[in-house]
């Protein structure tokens, strides 16, 4: 009888181990932190922002591997960098006149990562191939409500797809939620991920915007007429470091795909890696650049889940292990 009560006593002792904390409780910030990892977690979503929000925050369609670009063969773009790659590089440093690369987007209660990955960075590289000449803020609401073959609108996408169709579609451009910039600015409205703001709050409930191809009402250009297009579209080969650094330094900003887990919602600082908590699904975002912190090696991303989310809306990720997946999928183009 002692034996068996000290059985059943073992088992709710492992039972209630493997339970898991609350992904935005004080508890589960304080556990990670116990840790003593590579980076500091801390508050981003108020306690009562609902987990139906942030799981459909994760937009990575699950049979992205299904949409593919074709990999780069060569080095495309303004030049051919040969060059030895440096320890650290960030392309806000390296291409100043672009202000789209200092820019944290918020994609609202809807799954659209993988189009916000996508214009972001092609924004970027717009402005780069254009030595600053062209500074056009590519619209996430056309390519969301409008490329239909790109996936299921805020329900979740393809990245490469969403490449693909700047390519041979084109995108007109559009200012955030708001901002009556450009033809088609965000229709969705940023919602509140503290308790003591003015946006509303995150419910999880962004549906697709219906597709317009026609500009807002007070642009002066025709929709036809506001497009941008790529001149070709491809990926880096997979988990291939090297590769991805040189296209960054050379081209701009690429998009890249990770699985997110419960740990990552409470990011402020250092150089994430995932160290405890379930899979939440795959997000896509933009990096820019690399570096190394405390000898950590990281990639240096654009988030779009506003700035009051992490460091200052960017976070930096493990380098050189594909670790979340991070390194398996990059999408990226050349500007027509």
């Amino acid at each position: 009888m002692m034996l068996w009560g000290l059985l059943l006593a073992t088992l709710v002792a492992a039972s209630a181990a493997n339970v898991e904390l609350d992904p935005l409780s004080d508890e589960y910030i304080d556990h990670i932190n116990s840790m003593h990892t590579t980076w500091k977690a801390g508050r981003n979503f108020h306690k009562s922002v609902s987990m139906k929000y942030i799981t459909g925050l994760m937009g990575v369609h699950p049979n992205w591997r299904e949409h593919t670009l074709p990999t780069k063969q060569t080095i495309y773009g303004i030049s051919s960098n040969l060059e030895e790659i440096p320890e650290n590089f960030d392309a806000r440093d390296a291409w100043p006149q672009c202000p789209t690369l200092k820019e944290i987007r918020d994609q609202g209660s809807c799954g659209s990562c993988w189009a916000f990955g996508a214009v972001e960075a092609i924004s970027d590289r717009i402005c780069i191939h254009s030595n600053g000449t062209v500074n056009a803020h590519i619209s996430a609401e056309d390519l969301l409500s409008c490329c239909h073959l790109c996936g299921f609108g805020c329900n979740g996408g393809f990245p490469s797809s969403a490449w693909r169709y700047w390519v041979h579609k084109g995108l007109v451009s559009g200012g955030n939620y708001g901002s009556k910039q450009g033809c088609l600015p965000y229709e969705i409205e940023p919602c509140e991920h503290h308790v003591n703001g003015t946006r509303l709050p995150c419910t999880g409930e962004g549906h697709t915007p219906k597709c317009q191809k026609k500009c807002q009402p007070d642009y002066d250009v025709p929709y036809n007429k506001d497009k941008h297009f790529g001149k070709t579209s491809y990926s880096i080969e997979r988990k291939n470091v090297e590769e991805i650094q040189r296209e960054i330094m050379t081209n701009g900003p690429v998009e890249a795909a990770f699985t997110v887990y419960n740990d990552f919602l409470l990011y402020k600082s250092g150089v994430y890696q995932h160290v405890d908590g379930s899979a939440l699904g795959g997000h896509a975002i933009k990096i820019l650049g690399w570096g190394v912190e405390n000898d950590t090696p990281y990639w240096l991303v654009a988030n779009s889940w506003n700035s009051d989310w992490g460091d200052g809306g960017f976070f930096k990720i493990l380098r050189g292990q594909d670790h979340c997946g991070i390194e398996e999928s990059i999408a990226a183009g050349i500007p027509a």
